[in-house]
């Protein structure tokens, strides 16, 4: 086939240099990109967009690799598509998908500069938000670049496709893409790839929660700056890649990619790779001030929770353990089988906090007490639950030897543990911080069967008394000091003999004071 007016390869190579000469002064470019951005507050709701036009592109692939996650993105994709809304839409911007398709081909086909194509693209785009720009330009590549892939795919099985693909070279080209056209396919594919990770980011950063991160915020505006300067290089490159099928199609496999061409295209693929990494960072920035701003609502919350009154303690637990009901987040201590958090409902619950440093020796003296406490569940003092809330800091690395070391921990509990530290989320602990002085040893939180604090430390009452001082309010406790002699020796007598050494030793350590007695 003849090849079309204006190709000529050093012309090219001429017309491609100065194209990138020109656009080499970021500032000048942005200046020319805002002066045709004009949004007249039209909406276009471009996740479920993109989500087909991403679709598109992964099928659009002579090496097509579709997995199970891919799967449940088509289905999606469906459901979608059976949306009132979402088909409105598409009916609404079909239109300006195919102006914009027509546009890359006619000036691909003339021969046209990259830079001003791509500048002829935002003018017709003038009226939409960046990320819409962005989308429906990959929209329109996608309707280009996927009839090229679905013609290649089913001509040899299909009449009407067989004889369309004559027409435009496919049977030779296919032919070929396993040989000399392989790397040229190759370096399409990773510049799509990347094209697709950059609109990814954007189509993100449309999708965040207005709520917690606002369009003034500094993370936010950091990132929003430089979004048309990304959405700029993403649509030139969708320029590149139409030009390269349009000339495939025009000349057949015996076109061979010029140096120039070939240099461009690895160029804006490394050019798309930095944004992209660009922007991941911004973005992480963002999702952090995005947590920290939840982290104190639900830190606000949980205080509201426990100033107000329940008729449980659901609310309460839930909020302190793992809010959603998608998983049991309990493990019961005796059967080591997940349980919700409903078998602690309207139940005196004793929360042990701690990391995973706590000793073996206290937990065993409080085994010891759980274990004396079960064979006497007809006593009003055994009716209590104990849960373990392992408080591990978000920031830490979790690698083997800690889940290990968690597991160990968890097994030798015959108590409830919740089932995992990463379900505490960041606002409880830093409550049991800030409000119940939790540092690094254990304490044992007392809440009544409506969620109320009776306790902030029961610890201390545990070890002297056991279950005797259930329900461990500090009213039982002055009554249990008038009824006991005031030395420690007949006070922990009949309990186990370590805990004397362990109360001397930790007052020793910290020449403190237990409720009515001093240390010895």
């Amino acid at each position: 086939m003849a090849q079309w007016p204006g190709h000529d390869d050093s012309q090219q190579l001429i017309r491609r240099d100065r194209s990138m000469v020109s656009i080499s002064d970021d500032n000048m470019m942005m200046r020319q990109i805002q002066a045709t951005h004009a949004p007249d507050g039209r909406e276009v709701d471009v996740k479920p967009l993109f989500n087909l036009v991403e679709d598109i592109l992964n099928r659009a692939t002579f090496q097509t690799d579709i997995d199970e996650t891919d799967a449940q993105a088509h289905l999606e994709i469906e459901d979608n598509a059976q949306q009132a809304g979402f088909l409105a839409m598409i009916d609404a911007i079909s239109f300006t998908i195919d102006r914009i398709s027509c546009e890359i081909a006619c000036k691909a086909l003339g021969g046209s500069d990259a830079h001003a194509t791509t500048l002829s693209l935002f003018s017709m785009l003038s009226n939409y938000s960046w990320d819409a720009k962005l989308v429906l330009a990959l929209a329109a590549f996608a309707l280009y670049y996927g009839e090229f892939w679905l013609l290649a795919q089913i001509y040899s099985s299909n009449q009407l496709a067989k004889s369309m693909a004559i027409l435009k070279q496919l049977p030779s080209i296919m032919e070929h893409t396993s040989g000399p056209l392989k790397s040229r396919f190759d370096t399409l594919n990773n510049l799509i790839k990347a094209m697709m990770g950059v609109t990814r980011c954007i189509v993100e950063f449309k999708d965040m929660p207005s709520n917690y991160i606002t369009q003034d915020a500094p993370e936010f505006s950091s990132a929003m700056a430089h979004i048309p300067i990304a959405v700029y290089w993403t649509i030139r490159s969708v320029v590149a890649c139409a030009t390269q099928i349009t000339t495939l199609t025009g000349m057949g496999h015996e076109f061979v990619i010029s140096t120039s061409e070939a240099w461009e295209l690895s160029t804006l693929a490394h050019k798309l790779k930095n944004i992209h990494e660009s922007l991941k960072k911004l973005m992480a920035t963002c999702y952090r001030h995005i947590e920290e701003k939840k982290s104190h609502e639900a830190y606000q919350m949980l205080v509201k929770l426990f100033d107000s009154i329940h008729i449980d303690n659901m609310k309460v637990l839930k909020a302190l353990i793992y809010a959603k009901d998608d998983l049991q987040p309990l493990v019961d201590g005796s059967t080591k089988r997940r349980v919700n958090v409903e078998v602690l409902r309207r139940k005196n619950v004793l929360l042990l906090i701690s990391d995973l440093d706590i000793s073996q020796e206290e937990l065993s003296i409080l085994e010891q007490i759980y274990n004396e406490s079960r064979l006497h569940l007809t006593r009003q003092e055994s009716h209590y639950e104990v849960v373990w809330i392992p408080i591990v800091d978000h920031f830490i690395h979790w690698d083997d030897p800690t889940q290990k070391k968690f597991e160990t921990l968890q097994s030798s509990m015959p108590w409830y543990t919740v089932y995992h530290p990463t379900l505490i989320d960041r606002a409880v602990i830093r409550y049991v911080k800030d409000v119940w002085h939790f540092k690094n040893k254990p304490i044992l939180v007392v809440l009544d069967p409506q969620g109320r604090v009776v306790s902030p430390n029961a610890l201390h009452m545990m070890w002297i008394w056991g279950s005797n001082a259930f329900p461990f309010t500090s009213l039982r406790e002055e009554a249990l000091w008038k009824e006991e002699t005031w030395r420690l020796e007949l006070l922990v007598d009949g309990i186990d003999p370590l805990v004397l050494d362990w109360v001397i030793k930790t007052c020793t350590d910290s020449n403190t004071h237990i409720s009515g007695f001093h240390c010895l």
